[in-house]
């Protein structure tokens, strides 16, 4: 496929992907859209126009909307139908690519839109389903020698977010305040964190809503996934190490998390399925799953510090996840867990066994053991304020490259 749109081979853009959004074009309108290259596509006009008018299921425009809730409610035919005619649509010698005022009308420069939470959130999930994250964390706070807790290995750990503080890429995030304890200390403190965290994570987004009782298997997941975007779960690890037993994360993580604004599809990602890690022991059956369930997308983190340059200091890859998303969806529905569309699901920090791969700064510098030191000659055993911290995500095969864009975000000082 060539595309009459021209962008550059490395943009995670391509004819290829088709990724789905909401934006404010102009300062003046909010609708949904998707984006090749840097050029950014209103599909409510597009659907006023009669671009999609053949599609079956697609009688209302669902584009004129502030989220992409009521459009992935529709359902995979639909979406992937949609996502399909623009597809072609873009494609070079297209009835599109000859009609100039459409063109004028629905085509955007980047820099003349502004990019929104692409769903609203009714849940969010974070789970904990990196083996080597997990064995690091456990090396860290509790027995070296027996790193994993007993029930890691046979179900996907998780935990219930705060999905009101997540938010899309370029929002600032306040430092959180809150209870700390210092080990060597006989009491508590209240003030400021002091050891702010990122955690490279990707999340999965629901498309459809469930009964209570109702239950989602391995085999039928996908299908109830609409894509995927890149998450920042920004963490107080001070805060989190003093409040989280018995019950787990709370103040610790519920201050902000931040989003990229752009949704891949699970059919943009197809051509980059890959194997799961192999599980030991053999999971039980509601667990099982057929075929290759993990994707191939690289991912980056740069670290910036106020006026200075982008320092790369993790390069992972999410292929690494020991429980895939199907297993994930599975384990939280088992129960009759209810779905809800726009509900998302965090995969939990993903760290490769490559120091160089470890998601946190609570890893890459052994909780502060070991500093990172900045091009700008600076050193950070966590964030700092007005540090921004910029997470990337794409694939790329056999000169197809699809990928996420960015979720970026900047500390700012404590209120």
């Amino acid at each position: 496929m060539k595309s009459f749109v021209e962008y550059s081979s490395e943009s995670d853009f391509s004819i290829h992907n088709i990724p789905f959004g909401v934006a404010v074009f102009n300062k003046e309108f909010i609708a949904c859209c998707t984006r090749i290259g840097d050029q950014v596509i209103d599909l409510a006009t597009l659907y006023d126009l009669g671009y999609f008018e053949e599609i079956e299921g697609l009688d209302d425009n669902v584009f004129e909307a502030y989220t992409l809730n009521e459009f992935i409610e529709l359902g995979k035919p639909v979406t992937n139908a949609v996502r399909l005619k623009i597809q072609e649509l873009l494609t070079e010698g297209s009835i599109l690519s000859k009609d100039e005022k459409t063109i004028e009308e629905a085509f955007y420069n980047l820099d003349e839109v502004k990019m929104m939470m692409p769903v609203h959130v009714p849940n969010y999930t974070d789970f904990y389903s990196s083996i080597e994250h997990a064995t690091n964390v456990g090396k860290m706070f509790r027995d070296p020698a027996n790193a994993l807790l007993p029930n890691w290995k046979h179900l996907p750990v998780g935990y219930h977010g705060r999905a009101s503080s997540i938010v899309v890429s370029g929002t600032e995030i306040n430092r959180p305040k809150g209870q700390m304890k210092p080990a060597d200390a006989d009491k508590p403190f209240f003030g400021p964190c002091q050891q702010l965290d990122f955690e490279l994570e990707m999340a999965f987004i629901i498309n459809k809503n469930t009964e209570m009782g109702e239950s989602i298997s391995t085999k039928d997941a996908e299908d109830a996934i609409f894509g995927m975007v890149v998450f920042n779960d920004w963490s107080a690890r001070d805060i989190q190490s003093w409040e989280y037993v018995p019950l787990g994360p709370f103040l610790a993580k519920n201050f902000g998390s931040s989003v990229s604004p752009w949704v891949v599809t699970l059919e943009a990602l197809e051509p980059f399925r890959t194997a799961s890690p192999i599980q030991e022991p053999e999971v039980l059956d509601y667990l099982k799953f057929e075929g290759d369930k993990n994707y191939d997308i690289n991912l980056e983190v740069y670290l910036t510090p106020e006026n200075g340059e982008d320092n790369l200091i993790s390069e992972s890859n999410y292929k690494f996840m020991y429980w895939n998303m199907t297993q994930q969806l599975a384990h939280h529905t088992v129960n009759g867990c209810n779905l809800e569309v726009g509900d998302m699901y965090a995969s939990g920090t993903i760290s490769g066994s490559d120091p160089k791969s470890f998601g946190s700064m609570l890893e890459l510098t052994w909780r502060g053991q070991n500093p990172i030191t900045l091009t700008n000659g600076e050193e950070r055993k966590f964030i700092n304020d007005n540090d921004t911290v910029t997470i990337k995500a794409w694939a790329e095969k056999d000169g197809v490259r699809v990928g996420f864009g960015e979720v970026s975000g900047k500390i700012i000082p404590a209120n």
